[in-house]
């Protein structure tokens, strides 16, 4: 075979090493091998295998095409095929998640968000600064998520706490801290696929004729958190209404 045939078998190949990637990342975060950040990068890289399969099946097709002679078309069309299956992941991923801001601090009062306290301490958290970014996340929040605001509920405090606790046990989060004093409790909750682990704080005080709930959600790894910790608040919002 020429070097024309030999570009349609590396695109057969590097679409073969994006499925391989699309798997290997949720498979070792399951497995609980590496981090749950670096199963992420192992997954992503699937997006450039992909569209380098894709790039080369195409020039492979049709430098293969039935005029040249030349064999190896058939690994084109595999490679654009197995290339396409990652892009088809991420463009899902991505409009499933609404198109959020790169932050992953979210919160219901970006005015006054709750402050995390034993997060801090929690040896996963050491040196890490945990105090809300402040306005630059606060005007991305209002303009990606204008529906999280300050939750208003009818009750005593007393049992609006006891509500919402057992709203955050319904979700499958873990306690962490838990003080009825202050109208506060913590929570850690992992997500289903890479085992990233969050942290989430709620706050309950009187507010007038209601009781206002606010809740705070923060990514432990990234940048963005793809609309995570909003579609979190919007669950526990949910289920605190039910």
């Amino acid at each position: 075979m020429g070097s024309n045939a030999r570009t349609a078998q590396i695109a057969r190949g590097l679409g073969i090493a994006a499925i391989v990637a699309l798997a290997a990342g949720p498979a070792l975060a399951q497995l609980g091998v590496g981090t749950p950040f670096l199963d992420f990068r192992i997954f992503s890289l699937r997006i450039l295998l992909g569209i380098l399969a894709l790039i080369l099946g195409v020039i492979g097709l049709a430098q293969t095409r039935p005029s040249t002679g030349r064999g190896g078309r058939t690994s084109a069309v595999v490679g654009i095929v197995l290339g396409l299956v990652p892009i088809a992941v991420v463009a899902t991923a991505v409009s499933g998640s609404g198109g959020g801001p790169m932050i992953n601090d979210i919160t219901t009062n970006p005015e006054d968000p709750p402050a995390f306290q034993t997060a801090q301490t929690l040896d996963a958290n050491v040196g890490r600064d945990l105090t809300y970014p402040g306005e630059s996340f606060a005007e991305q929040q209002r303009a990606g998520y204008p529906d999280l605001v300050p939750i208003r509920v009818t009750g005593t405090p007393e049992a609006v706490y006891a509500r919402c606790v057992a709203a955050a046990e319904e979700l499958g989060w873990t306690l962490t801290a838990h003080d009825p004093s202050h109208g506060t409790f913590e929570a850690i909750d992992v997500s289903e696929l890479f085992r990233f682990v969050d942290d989430i704080v709620v706050r309950v005080r009187p507010g007038g004729d209601a009781v206002v709930v606010d809740i705070r959600s923060k990514s432990r790894d990234g940048k963005s958190d793809m609309g995570a910790n909003a579609a979190r608040i919007r669950a526990f919002r949910e289920a605190l209404a039910g």
